[in-house]
């Protein structure tokens, strides 16, 4: 059974739109048109409407809240689900160790609080991360020395492999630097519906990540206790990022290059500091903002694509009068050739393209 075009029509209690603007569903305001998009609010839900689209032939993308992906302009001739799974349980195993669940469709700043003010430590330096908490596991969300992967212990999620729900162990998600199996090998095939972390009754303990230990040397900060962290991280990214809400933006547009140690010394003998971070004996991580403020691009306001870098923080391409996703695609590449051209490093796009192919 097809659904009606540019009409809302109700299968079983589920509702679906259709000729829907994707635009209004990514913070950077761009992208064509769904075929199909429904709002879940339970895993019944989920699994109503993943049947659905079975029967329809149709293929399906479930997304938060547009944080952290931008649209092609051919928009998507399947079904979008909306994530609005709600859910924060926790148990308490003793008086130290305590196991958070929260549903996939939980703002996630707002999950952060809450295991804040409980007095829990694990994840207060990802305060003010945008998005859902089921996008984290997704890219292995991290900021100012903390990664999910550090407290995830499993995802929930439906498998269209198997057409059921099944229970993923931290250890078998394929974590690395902004990545995992659900966005490389299982692309596509896993619908997270809640993760679980496990987080410490206590204070979080130095080495800080240098940003985070920069702005507690300057405000004089000295006890460490998860609200104290979470309140400098938000003031920190406050000053630096702007609000998605506010400024059409999906946040970090590039990931820190991974480069071998011989690709440092090789720019470090033509500048004098060249910001990075120890990997192993063999790579070094590298600043892509730096390399992008180099490169030209600093405060960056580009008029033939209507694109721009934010001024504080040259890593966020902002859209300012852009018109379609190729715009945004267009001034991309030249900030890619650019630092291509000018380091021999290349950058790679952090947010997600969808759909991907």
């Amino acid at each position: 059974m097809s659904v009606p075009q540019n009409k809302r029509y109700t299968v079983e209690g589920m509702t679906y739109k259709s000729n829907v603007s994707l635009s209004d569903y990514s913070t950077m305001r761009l992208g064509g048109s769904a075929a199909y998009l429904a709002e879940i609010t339970n895993k019944s839900e989920l699994r109503e409407a993943l049947l659905w689209a079975q029967a329809n032939k149709l293929p399906v993308i479930m997304i938060g809240s547009g944080s952290n992906i931008v649209w092609k302009d051919e928009g998507f001739q399947g079904l979008i689900l909306v994530n609005n799974i709600l859910r924060y349980e926790v148990y308490e195993e003793d008086s130290t160790n305590f196991y958070v669940t929260i549903g996939a469709g939980e703002n996630w700043d707002s999950a952060v609080a809450r295991t804040v003010k409980d007095g829990l430590t694990g994840i207060e330096a990802l305060s003010l991360v945008p998005g859902k908490a089921g996008a984290t596991p997704i890219q292995n969300v991290g900021a100012y020395g903390q990664e999910i992967s550090q407290t995830l212990t499993t995802i929930e999620a439906y498998d269209i492999s198997l057409n059921n729900f099944v229970v993923i162990p931290a250890s078998d998600c394929g974590f690395g630097y902004r990545t995992s199996r659900f966005k490389t090998v299982d692309h596509g095939r896993f619908f997270i519906t809640a993760i679980t972390l496990h987080l410490v009754k206590g204070n979080p303990a130095p080495p800080f990540y240098a940003t985070l230990k920069t702005y507690l040397d300057a405000n004089n900060i000295s006890e460490f206790t998860p609200t104290t962290i979470r309140d400098a991280v938000i003031n920190i990214r406050s000053n630096k990022l702007p609000d998605p809400s506010a400024v059409n933006n999906v946040g970090s547009f590039f990931a820190n290059p991974v480069v071998p140690t011989y690709k440092l010394t090789e720019l470090m003998n033509n500048y004098d500091m060249v910001p990075h971070w120890e990997v192993d004996k063999e790579k070094v991580k590298l600043s892509a903002a730096w390399l992008i403020e180099q490169a030209g691009f600093k405060d960056f306001h580009d008029n033939e694509t209507g694109m721009g870098t934010w001024p504080a923080q040259p890593l966020v391409l902002v859209n300012e009068h852009a018109k379609s996703t190729q715009d945004l695609l267009n001034f991309k590449k030249k900030i890619i050739d650019s630092v291509q051209s000018k380091f021999g490093v290349e950058l790679s796009q952090e947010p997600e393209l969808l759909p991907s192919a």
